[in-house]
C-alpha cells in the first residue's frame, strides 16, 4: 500500500534556491522568513485525507494479525524477517537519508541499486519525494513549513501529517528545495516514475516468495513482509517525532532535534538527531563512531570494499567550535576529554 502524500508534479519544482543543508551552505533568509516563520496567521482548516487513514487501519490490522503467526514461525524465517528489517531500513537510512538527501559519502553503481531496491522494500515514498520533504524538513525545521512539524505535537509529527492535506506553506517551501542533483540520477527517476511496481515487488512480492524457498507458508510470509513494513514505517518515524522531544541536546541546545538512544536502536543509528541536525553533512549522523549506529557500521563496510566513498564528516576543530558556541561540551565526546564544560 503506497502511503502516497498528494505531491506535486516535478514541473513545479523551483531549481533556484538553496537544496536545504545538502552542503554547509546558508539558507537563504528571506525564503525562510516568508515561508517557515510562525506568525499570527489564522489557522489553516485541516483537511483530513481519508484514503489515508483507511490504508492505516487495513495495514495495522493485518500487522496486528502477524503476531499470531509467530509461534509457527521456523529458525529461518525469523532470520529472514530480521533480514527483510534491516535492509529496508538501510534503503531509507542509508539510501534515502546519507546518501540522497544529504549527500555525505558517494556510491558506486552495485551499492546505488542495492539501496534503491533496499528503499524500494522500505516503502516510504519514492527517493525522489522522500528527500525533497527531508531536505524541507531540515531547511524550515519545527515551522509551518515542516512536513512533520513536531511542534504540533507527538501524533502529528508520527503520522498525522501522513493523514491531512499538506499546510501551504509546506506545499510553498518544498517548491524552493533544489532538487536538480536527483532530477540528473537516472536510477532515482526511473524508481520515482515506476515506484508502484518497485514498491509492490521489492516490498511484498519478492519477500513473501523467499521464505517458501524453505518450506514457509506463502500466506505466513505475505503477513510476515506486511508485519516488517508496518515496523520500519513506525521506527522511522521516530525520528520525526520522538527524537524531536525525547533526549538531551548536547551540540544546539537551541533546536528541537535531541539524541534519542532508543530510537538510534530502532532505526539503525539516527537516534543522534541533535548531532545530525547541527552537522547535517556528516556521514556517521554522530560523533560515537560505530555505538548504537548499524547503519554507520554499513557504510564503513560498504567504504571497505570499494563502494562507498568520499565519506564527509566535520573537522574536530569544527564539532569543538560549535559544541562551545550552541551546545553543552560535558555531554560530548568531542570536548568532554579536553575538560570543556559550560559556562
Amino acid at each position: 500500500m503506497d502511503l502516497k502524500h498528494h505531491d506535486d508534479d516535478l514541473k513545479d519544482h523551483d531549481d533556484s534556491h538553496d537544496s536545504g543543508h545538502v552542503t554547509e551552505s546558508e539558507d537563504n533568509e528571506e525564503t525562510f522568513e516568508k515561508l517557515g516563520k510562525q506568525d499570527e496567521e489564522p489557522l489553516v482548516k485541516q483537511e483530513i485525507v481519508w484514503k489515508n487513514i483507511v490504508k492505516f487501519i487495513i495495514l495495522h490490522t493485518l500487522a496486528g494479525y502477524s503476531l499470531t503467526l509467530f509461534p509457527s514461525l521456523g529458525l529461518y524465517s525469523w532470520l529472514w524477517l530480521l533480514t527483510t528489517y534491516l535492509v529496508s531500513g538501510l534503503g531509507i537510512t542509508a539510501g534515502a537519508h546519507r546518501f540522497w538527501s544529504h549527500k555525505t559519502f558517494k556510491a558506486k553503481l552495485p551499492l546505488r541499486l542495492f539501496l534503491v531496491f533496499a528503499n524500494s522494500m522500505a516503502g516510504e515514498n519514492s527517493i525522489y519525494i522522500w528527500s525533497r520533504d527531508h531536505r524541507t524538513h531540515h531547511k524550515f525545521s519545527e515551522t509551518d513549513a515542516d512536513p512533520h512539524n513536531a511542534k504540533r505535537g507527538f501524533f502529528f509529527s508520527h503520522i498525522g501529517w501522513l493523514c491531512v492535506r499538506k499546510h501551504p506553506r509546506v506545499t510553498s517551501a518544498g517548491k524552493t528545495i533544489n532538487m536538480a542533483d536527483l532530477e540528473a540520477d537516472s536510477l532515482v527517476m526511473f524508481q520515482h516514475h515506476h515506484y508502484m511496481v518497485w514498491f509492490t515487488t521489492c516490498a511484498f512480492i519478492f519477500p513473501s516468495i523467499v521464505p517458501t524457498l524453505w518450506g514457509e507458508s506463502l500466506v505466513t510470509a505475505y503477513f510476515i513482509a506486511v508485519l516488517r513494513y508496518v515496523g520500519v514505517l513506525h521506527f522511522t518515524w521516530l525520528v520525526n517525532s520522538a527524537a524531536h522531544m525525547f533526549g538531551m541536546k548536547p551540540y544546539d541546545a537551541s533546536i528541537g532535534p535531541t539524541e534519542n538512544m532508543g530510537v538510534s536502536v530502532l532505526a539503525l543509528g539516527e537516534g543522534f538527531h541533535n548531532y545530525h541536525h547541527t552537522f547535517p553533512y556528516d556521514y556517521s549522523t554522530s560523533e560515537w563512531g560505530l555505538n548504537l549506529n548499524f547503519t554507520t557500521a554499513f557504510i564503513h563496510l560498504m567504504h571497505t570494499i570499494g563502494q562507498a566513498y568520499d565519506l564527509r564528516k566535520p573537522s574536530q576543530k569544527t564539532i569543538e567550535a560549535r559544541i562551545i558556541r550552541t551546545g553543552i561540551p560535558e555531554m560530548t565526546k568531542a570536548c568532554r576529554g579536553m575538560g570543556i564544560k559550560s559556562e
